[in-house]
């Protein structure tokens, strides 16, 4: 196990650099650079503009760029914003990083517990009302974009009932305790079902599927032919066998969260990476925008390790030595 974990380690090494790669030069292709404001303005000098661009090494060709960028993150430092002056890039991703991490931990908690248990009993009742309902709402979980949901969420649970806040993660600063913990859990439901909304539906047919792909076994007809009570049935060895494709959605879950919240965030005016990351694309804050990419890249590949680790852990019949 410990060699495979060191292998795959080893593997991470290049994929991240093809990713940073695809990211700054997809970066660098768009018009146009973060002092191109500033060139607009009648009231800057162009000359100003040019030393600075020159001082920050937006003159530079674009390999030499990255490989300045690549030699400040061996060394642990991912630079400095080029948009937020003065302030670091981990500065500004360590003040947002928390709020995102709840929001996808909220929205994953949702996900797994209304989406594998719904799974489970729409397999269980097929072909009944239940089942029939719980398709219905597979499909609209697929099928309803982010953004459209978050705009009727707010219009309707925010402007028409009141019943949650249709922005940022606190109401009043200095809440310390329950309060405070009860008050980022409020400003958490609306964007945190929305940002769950298809990862839910997406759990609750994969874990349907599994569920009858497994239920109509033979050993499973063994089991209950054994005397075996029900619930062993289900749980032993129904769900336990139905977890493996599970498991290697939840590899991906949390990156893609993260990625994710982009649009979430935006709409619920949610002060998270995804919002910051918006906001390094639209002033072309490459160092910042590297930033956030790398941290993504690696949630999804750790994340990728942690479900091969979990394979072993749900079928003994797996073995990585």
């Amino acid at each position: 196990m410990y060699k495979y974990i060191l292998r795959r380690f080893l593997i991470f090494i290049p994929m991240l650099f093809i990713v940073t790669v695809v990211v700054f030069t997809m970066a660098t292709l768009a018009p146009g650079d973060p002092l191109t404001g500033e060139v607009l303005d009648p009231t800057v000098d162009p000359e100003v503009v040019e030393q600075r661009r020159e001082a920050l090494g937006l003159n530079d060709p674009p390999p030499v760029q990255y490989m300045n960028w690549l030699s400040e993150i061996s060394q642990g430092n991912l630079g400095d914003s080029l948009h937020y002056s003065g302030r670091t890039v981990e500065d500004l991703i360590m003040s947002r990083a928390p709020n995102t991490v709840y929001l996808a931990a909220f929205s994953l908690f949702i996900t797994i517990v209304i989406g594998v248990p719904l799974g489970m009993y729409s397999a269980r009742k097929q072909y009944t009302p239940v089942d029939y309902t719980a398709t219905v709402f597979g499909f609209f979980g697929l099928a309803v974009p982010n953004f459209f949901f978050a705009l009727i969420a707010v219009y309707v649970f925010s402007f028409q009932l009141g019943l949650f806040p249709p922005q940022g993660t606190i109401s009043q600063p200095g809440l310390t305790g329950i309060d405070a913990f009860l008050d980022r859990l409020h400003h958490l439901v609306m964007p945190g079902i929305t940002l769950g909304l298809a990862s839910t539906a997406i759990y609750m047919r994969y874990t349907r599927s599994e569920m009858l792909d497994v239920m109509g076994q033979d050993f499973i007809r063994t089991a209950r032919a054994k005397g075996m009570g029900e619930q062993n049935v289900l749980y032993k060895h129904t769900l336990r066998n139905a977890l493996i494709p599970l498991i290697t959605l939840l590899g991906f879950e949390f990156g893609t969260l993260l990625s994710g919240a982009v649009v979430t965030e935006a709409v619920f005016s949610f002060p998270g990476l995804g919002q910051l990351f918006l906001t390094g694309i639209q002033n072309q804050d490459f160092p910042l925008i590297m930033g956030i990419n790398l941290i993504i890249a690696v949630t999804v590949l750790v994340g990728n390790l942690l479900a091969d680790i979990m394979y072993a852990v749900v079928d003994p019949r797996i073995r990585y030595d």
